[in-house]
């Protein structure tokens, strides 16, 4: 069954750091665009981050400069390094293809107190 898993949210600071990581189910995984997406109460979920098979990356404007993605294909994870994080980054974080096709996990909770 093609699924993913993610992991590492918490609560955290205003400035603060998080490592999210994604285990992801996927045939293919090393020729499969990966993301990251985040939705919070009452919006739509939100592109943050991607990176290809072979590790190219880009980021939505929002985070750009603080957040890096990357992936490991032999373990098939992918991981969101979270710097300078602020209240407004406080979501829901959720793993997928890009374009997002498989089902999509439990997310993990990201939460930044000012």
């Amino acid at each position: 069954q093609v699924q993913v898993v993610e992991s590492g949210g918490g609560l955290v600071q205003a400035g603060g750091s998080l490592n999210l990581s994604c285990s992801a189910s996927i045939s293919g995984f090393r020729f499969t665009t990966m993301g990251w997406y985040r939705q919070s109460p009452g919006n739509q979920r939100k592109f943050v981050a991607r990176i290809t098979g072979n590790g190219f990356a880009d980021y939505a404007d929002f985070v750009k400069g603080r957040f890096t993605i990357s992936r490991d294909n032999a373990k098939n994870m992918v991981s969101l390094q979270m710097n300078m994080l602020q209240p407004d980054d406080s979501a829901v974080y959720y793993c997928n293809g890009v374009p997002a096709k498989i089902m999509w996990g439990q997310g993990t909770q990201v939460t930044v107190s000012s």
